[in-house]
């Protein structure tokens, strides 16, 4: 189809265009290469079968937003497709050889797929079109007060559009070329519907003007596409090949909150945690070529809904703006996102459930409260006393060791000392073993395992804090030492399981103490809960008031660890009436004690986290319509605990918030 002066024109644009390409890519992978660690490409082939899920049906994609997430999809669906339409087109224009479309049924399928695909492609992106530059609807940007790359805001707006029109020209010009080949070729074909119908325009029109079209239509097209490729590298949809690459490469993690392991005895280790960006890890930068700037992650963030300056959506874009504009890795994080913003995220993991495309925002920030914590003591002051109860007296709250048992007094609560070879080795926890009101939880749970005649022992005066707090506030001493401490004390008890009444205890006995040499099964008691109800142990008065209850999902239950089910069946159980607030399960909104906020003041914003999820539990239970008992919030979590009934105090007091297992306790028979 090309002449010859035309091939070779398109030869000697390919070659430049891919050498400035080549450069663009060798950018990249130079600054991800800056980073800590070394890429595993053996994860790649262990997860295949993930890779085709996640990537060709853009599965994380369809979590959030269905209606742009369908439009999404067919310009995606559209472009792999396209990846062969174009090839085809190519051996075409240089052979006038049909690659595919000869070839029977399969041609045919092929050629409707093309037709298709072409039209998926346009409608596609002149909605996504119209929906970010005519509705602009406010998910799409970032308040004034989010520090951002100066050349960010007028930049993801300037990348879109560019962006945009080039699928726009490229798909409509492949559209016209193929419309003007078959009304040169004086025929329609029925696997192609679209494009004969617009064939049917040309009917009568000059041949030499259908020939000049489908040149000018195969230049703007195919052209487009090598044109565009030097520009590719610098836009944010080079996340067609970083995605995969994310979800192929990331390191194996036992929960999206795993935090890695640092040898606190290797005397060499002179920094800890990340002051630079080259001070990441390589996928921690790789994140930012991955980053498509949907601000999905910031539309869940709990610091950003309740008017914080954090954005971990800001953080991935100021680190793509900062190396595309010239910058090098050795930039210092403060530059790319505030100390404030850091302190203000509650760990809570909804920046890394929701990213489609595998990016972690909330281990940047963990990694650079670990450096801001450890080598320059800047952390909010109000959590020194947490720091130091930790290191004392081995539990936040400050609480001597002698009193670690006290909230069972009067209770037949076995220790360790007592009953050697448990069933079940009970990790109380600190909040349910020296919080006033989180003691009522233990005391209700204790009832249970006893009603159920469990052979249960707890640990006693020899548990201590598992370090939860301490790591995620960046003091990677003090949780190192606690969590040796109590390694060594689970594998001399040789715990057969392990169950907590604290979702921060069961994530990291479960998912970060295999790092320390501690392996255990464990699991949360409303999980155990569930066993014994399932087995008979426990039966339950199902003739006492008909609470209307809603369950608020703790973080590191439910978004961390993906429990999510045994809460609600215990609660079902019980005879509650259960009903669902808007953000529940994986997608649950914080109750802002996460991340070592339960120890300091929020920072400053609109409202406070744990306000704005009360006010959401508050009004799911009186959208429910009247209850013959009084309206709960239940919660899994000593700390949810807490937020919620401070809370419900500010608010009244008219709700009651009770732990799972106070309710089921108070309904054993």
């Amino acid at each position: 189809m090309l002449t010859l002066v035309e091939k070779i024109l398109f030869i000697v644009a390919t070659l430049v265009s891919l050498y400035f390409t080549y450069r663009g890519v060798a950018r990249i992978m130079l600054h991800i290469n800056s980073g800590r660690g070394k890429l595993d490409w053996a994860l790649a082939y262990k997860r295949i079968g993930e890779l085709i899920v996640k990537v060709g049906l853009f599965q994380p994609v369809f979590r959030f937003r269905l209606g742009p997430s369908i439009l999404h999809a067919l310009i995606g669906w559209g472009f792999l497709s396209f990846l062969l339409i174009n090839l085809a087109d190519l051996i075409y224009a240089y052979t006038e050889f049909r690659l595919l479309d000869n070839t029977g049924r399969f041609g045919d399928v092929y050629r409707l797929i093309a037709d298709f695909a072409n039209v998926a492609i346009i409608v596609g992106i002149v909605a996504m079109t119209i929906r970010r530059f005519i509705l602009r609807p406010a998910n799409l940007s970032t308040r004034e007060t989010t520090l951002l790359h100066p050349k960010a805001r007028a930049g993801i707006l300037r990348d879109s559009a560019i962006v945009a029109a080039f699928i726009f020209v490229h798909n409509s010009m492949r559209f016209l070329g193929e419309s003007f080949g078959l009304a040169l070729a004086g025929h329609t074909d029925s696997w192609q519907p679209s494009i004969s119908a617009v064939a049917g325009l040309w009917s009568g029109v000059d041949p030499r003007l259908l020939i000049a079209g489908e040149h000018i239509a195969f230049w703007l097209s195919i052209g487009g596409v090598v044109a565009f490729l030097p520009y590719f590298p610098y836009s944010k949809h080079i996340h067609l090949f970083f995605a995969p690459l994310n979800f192929a490469l990331k390191p194996e993690r036992k929960s999206i909150g795993e935090l890695s392991y640092i040898n606190l005895d290797d005397q060499s280790i002179e920094q800890f945690g990340a002051a630079k960006m080259k001070d990441l890890g390589w996928e921690q930068i790789l994140d930012s070529y991955a980053c498509i700037m949907c601000l999905r992650c910031q539309e869940v963030c709990p610091a950003y809904n309740t008017g914080k300056i954090l954005s971990p959506a800001a953080l991935e874009i100021n680190k793509r703006y900062h190396l595309n504009h010239g910058g090098t890795t050795d930039v210092e994080l403060k530059e790319l996102i505030s100390e404030e913003a850091v302190w203000a995220c509650t760990s809570c993991g909804a920046c890394v459930d929701i990213c489609p495309v595998g990016n972690e925002p909330m281990r940047d920030i963990l990694d650079i409260r670990r450096n801001l914590a450890m080598m320059e003591s800047a952390f909010p002051k109000q959590l020194e006393t947490a720091f130091k109860g930790m290191e004392r007296n081995m539990n936040p709250w400050n609480i001597s060791q002698a009193d670690r048992m006290k909230w069972a007094e009067g209770m037949s609560v076995p220790t360790i000392e007592q009953n050697a070879e448990p069933e079940i080795l009970w990790w109380v926890g600190c909040a349910p073993a020296t919080d006033a009101r989180a003691q009522k939880t233990a005391q209700a749970f204790a009832k249970i395992l006893n009603a159920a005649g469990v052979n249960y022992a707890v640990l006693g005066k020899n548990e201590a804090c598992t370090g939860d707090s301490a790591r995620r506030a960046g003091r990677e001493d003090i949780f190192f030492g606690l969590a040796s401490q109590n390694v060594e004390i689970l594998n001399e008890v040789k715990p057969k399981r392990i169950v907590t009444t604290c979702p921060h205890c069961l994530h990291t006995i479960k998912n970060e103490y295999p790092a320390f040499g501690g392996n255990y099964q464990v699991i949360h008691h409303t999980q155990l809960i569930n066993e014994l109800v399932g087995a008979g142990k426990i039966s339950m008065n199902l003739e006492g008031d008909n609470m209307k209850v809603t369950f608020h999902d703790p973080c590191y239950l439910g978004r961390h660890n993906k429990i999510t089910d045994a809460p609600r069946d215990d609660l079902k159980s019980a005879g509650i009436e259960l009903v669902e607030m808007p953000r529940n399960g994986a997608k649950s909104f914080c109750c802002g004690a996460g991340g070592a906020q339960m120890w300091k003041e929020e920072e400053n914003g609109t409202a406070r986290v744990n306000e704005a999820r009360f006010a959401e539990a508050k009004s799911t239970l009186l959208n429910a319509g009247p209850s013959a008992g009084a309206d709960t919030v239940a919660v899994g979590c000593p700390f949810c605990l807490t937020m919620m009934s401070d809370a419900s105090k500010a608010d009244g007091g008219t709700i009651q918030v009770k732990d799972v297992a106070e309710i089921v306790a108070e309904r054993i028979k």
